[in-house]
């Protein structure tokens, strides 16, 4: 079996998407299949990247994972580029805003790789923007719901 290759986007990449991919890496972990996966997040937009580096996780979000025991240290967030398309099996947006932008900057989704984070809960909807809305606790459970749907979808198909 070979690594199943997952990258979680958003906006900004400091609070849904690295909430999104350090949730799944502790699950994963409790599960004993990290090793079988590998996870990472990107933005859609360079609005929280300066010349070439990217901002930590925003200290809110990082207190919400910390709340659940799980760290983020180190994770600044970077930029989706083109070719991650070919590098990732699967590339998870948190709304419809992330989903229209992936498709624009991957240019579309030949090979129906594109997914929303909810989709794989059964909901339509996106996943609260924390930095707008403020609620991080409710921005956690709709990530840590969608992580359990995207497992249990990965169960499903016979991938893990």
């Amino acid at each position: 079996m070979s690594v199943i290759k997952v990258l979680f986007i958003c906006h900004g990449n400091i609070c849904r998407s690295p909430m999104a991919e350090f949730v799944f890496k502790k699950k994963l972990d409790e599960l004993g299949l990290a090793d079988l996966f590998y996870v990472a997040s990107a933005a859609t937009s360079t609005e929280e990247i300066w010349n070439g580096v990217g901002n930590p996780v925003y200290p809110p979000a990082r207190e919400e994972l910390a709340k659940h025991g799980i760290s983020c240290q180190g994770k600044r967030a970077m930029l989706l580029k083109k070719s991650d398309y070919g590098a990732y099996d699967y590339l998870i947006g948190m709304d419809h805003a992330n989903i229209r932008n992936m498709h624009r900057i991957l240019g579309g989704d030949p090979e129906q790789k594109i997914h929303l984070m909810l989709e794989f809960a059964g909901l339509e909807r996106g996943i609260a923007d924390p930095w707008y809305s403020g609620n991080f606790g409710e921005t956690y459970r709709d990530v840590d719901m969608g992580c359990d749907g995207f497992l249990a979808y990965l169960k499903e198909h016979g991938e893990i």
